[in-house]
C-alpha cells in the first residue's frame, strides 16, 4: 500500500492510511489463527519484550487533553510498539519467509527510490534550497522523511543479503539493488537517514569480514562519485548538506535550531513531570510555554503538488524526548529497556550465526534494521505514513532475536 501515492490528507495529522488498515487486518488475520491453532502465542520473554514499550502508555493517555487525543495515542502505540511486531513475530515462520519479507523492503525502496531520481531529475521534488528537487517518493513535502526511511530500510536489507545470502545470485542481486539505492538516498537530503544508514552499513561490512568490506566500500565510493557526480548541480547541494552535519553546533541552520530547542522544550517539560510525563499527545499544547524565542512557527513546505505553507512543529523530532516528556521516566524506561533486550538478544545471536556460518543474512538483517531505527530515532520520531513500516522492522529485529526458527538451519543457508 505505501508503493500506492497517498490521497489528500491521508496520513496527515496523525491520520490513517490505507497501509495502516492492512496493518490493523494482519493483527486480527493473527488472533484468527491463533484461535484456530489453540497454540500459546509468545514465550514468557517475548510476552514482556513486546508489552514493555506501551506499558505506560494508559498511564500518560489518562493525561491527554481530550478522550480523541487519547485514543489515537493508545492506538498508535499499541500499533507501532506492540501488535504489529507481534503478529510479525507469529506469523514469520522460517528464514526463507523472513528473506522474502526483507526482499520486499528492498522491491519498496526501489520503487520508492526511482520515483524519488526522476522528481530530482525534472524538478517535481519537494522545495529545498529554492529548487523542487528534493526527492520523497509518493510520500510528498509534508512528509520529506518517508522516502528516505523507506530507502534506508531497504539498503540495509540489501546490504545484509549482499553479505549472507542463500545463494550467489541472492547476493549479486542484492549488491546491485544496494548500489541503486546510495543514489535516491542522496537526493532525499535527509542528514538523520545519512548518518543512521552509513553507521549501520559500516558496521554489517565489517562483521561481514575486513577485506571484503574495504573492496565493497571502495567499489561504493567509486559507484557513488559517478552516479551522484554526475547529475552535477546536485554535487554542490549534497556537499553543502553533508558539511551541514559538522555545523550543527558551530553555525547551525533554522532548521537545527529548531529542532534543538524542541528538544530542549521537551527535557524541560519532564523535570516539571519527571515521572509519567506531561500526557499523551500533549507535546504540541505545552511547546510553546517550554520553548525559547529561537523556535521559528513552522517549517516551509512546497513542491512534489503541494502548494507553499508553513507546517506546525508537534514534535521533538527525537522519539526518546518523545516519550520523556509525554511518559515520563516511567515510560522511556520501559520502552528503552524493551529495544534494549532485542538488541542484545539479536546480537547473541548474530555471533552465533557468524559462527556457524548460516543465517548470516538473516542476523545482519534483524539487528541492523534494529539498530538503524534506534540510532535514527534520535533525529526522528513516530508519525507520518511511512510509520508503519517501523512496526514491521520491530517485528523483523523480534522475530529474529525471540523466535526459535531463527536459530534453526532451515528455509536455506
Amino acid at each position: 500500500m505505501l508503493a500506492l501515492p497517498l490521497g489528500a490528507g491521508e496520513g496527515e495529522g496523525g491520520g490513517g492510511t490505507p497501509a495502516d488498515a492492512v496493518s490493523g487486518l494482519v493483527v486480527v488475520l493473527c488472533a484468527l489463527k491463533l484461535a484456530r491453532d489453540r497454540q500459546r502465542p509468545l514465550t514468557r520473554t517475548g510476552l514482556v519484550v513486546l508489552a514493555l514499550p506501551v506499558v505506560a502508555v494508559p498511564v500518560a493517555a489518562l493525561g491527554a487533553a481530550s478522550p480523541a487525543n487519547a485514543l489515537e495515542g493508545t492506538a498508535r502505540y499499541y500499533q507501532i510498539l506492540a501488535l504489529v511486531p507481534a503478529a510479525v513475530l507469529l506469523l514469520v515462520r522460517d528464514r526463507e519467509r523472513f528473506r522474502l519479507v526483507a526482499w520486499a523492503l528492498v522491491a519498496l525502496g526501489l520503487w520508492q527510490g526511482a520515483i524519488g531520481v526522476h522528481q530530482y531529475l525534472t524538478g517535481t521534488g519537494a522545495s529545498y534550497a529554492g529548487q523542487d528537487i528534493r526527492a520523497v517518493g509518493t510520500f510528498g513535502a509534508s512528509d520529506v522523511m518517508g522516502m528516505s526511511t523507506v530507502v534506508s530500510y531497504g539498503l540495509v536489507c540489501a546490504v545484509a543479503l549482499a553479505l549472507g545470502g542463500p545463494t550467489p545470485r541472492a547476493r549479486i542481486g542484492a549488491r546491485v539493488c544496494a548500489l541503486a539505492l546510495v543514489v535516491p538516498l542522496a537526493l532525499s537530503f535527509s542528514r538523520g537517514a545519512w548518518i543512521a544508514t552509513a553507521a549501520v552499513c559500516l558496521l554489517q561490512l565489517l562483521l561481514g569480514g575486513v577485506r571484503r568490506a574495504v573492496r565493497l566500500l571502495a567499489a561504493a565510493l567509486a559507484a557513488t562519485v559517478v552516479l551522484v557526480g554526475g547529475f552535477g548541480v546536485g554535487t554542490s547541494m549534497l556537499e553543502e548538506r553533508l558539511s551541514s552535519i559538522t555545523q550543527v553546533t558551530a553555525a547551525p541552520d533554522q532548521s537545527v535550531t529548531d529542532r534543538y530547542t524542541m528538544w530542549a522544550a521537551a527535557i524541560d517539560m519532564w523535570q516539571e513531570h519527571p515521572v509519567t510525563g506531561v500526557g499523551l499527545k500533549n507535546f504540541p499544547a505545552h511547546r510553546d510555554s517550554h520553548a525559547s524565542i529561537a523556535l521559528s512557527a513552522g517549517s516551509d513546505v512546497a513542491g512534489a503538488g503541494a502548494a507553499y505553507h508553513r507546517q506546525p512543529l508537534l514534535s521533538p523530532h527525537n522519539m526518546y524526548l518523545l516519550v520523556l516528556s509525554e511518559q515520563g521516566l516511567l515510560g522511556l524506561t520501559a520502552v528503552v529497556g524493551s529495544w534494549a533486550v532485542l538488541l542484545v538478544c539479536g546480537a547473541r545471536r548474530l555471533a552465533g550465526a557468524h559462527r556457524r556460518g548460516h543465517g548470516l543474512d538473516c542476523a545482519l538483517i534483524g539487528c541492523g534494521l534494529l539498530a538503524w531505527q534506534l540510532i535514527d530515532f534520535v533525529y526522528s520520531d513516530i508519525g507520518g505514513p511511512s510509520t508503519v513500516l517501523t512496526a514491521i522492522v520491530f517485528g523483523l529485529a523480534a522475530w529474529w532475536a525471540l523466535s526459535p526458527a531463527a536459530s534453526e538451519k532451515t528455509g536455506g543457508r
